[in-house]
């Protein structure tokens, strides 16, 4: 039960920024944007390792580095302002 509420919690994150950017609420260079995107990319992939599921720590595995590289290039913006 645990588990499942926490991988839901990774899925809703990540669905909350895609469909932020499809509404043209939140956008790639915004910083909710991409920590919400790390932390259910994270959480998945989490939960994809304690049920061995290659395929899926694969992807969600790749979504985090992917986020965490976003997250990083923004921070690095909003450094240079």
């Amino acid at each position: 039960m645990w588990s499942e509420v926490v991988s839901l919690s990774g899925a809703i994150l990540v669905i909350a920024a895609f469909a932020g950017n499809q509404l043209k609420r939140l956008t790639p260079d915004m910083l909710p944007y991409q920590l919400m995107n790390l932390a259910g990319g994270v959480i998945l992939v989490l939960a994809a390792i304690r049920v061995r599921e290659p395929g899926l720590i694969l992807m969600e595995g790749a979504w985090a580095v992917i986020s965490l590289l976003g997250l990083i290039r923004v921070a690095r913006r909003r450094a240079n302002r």
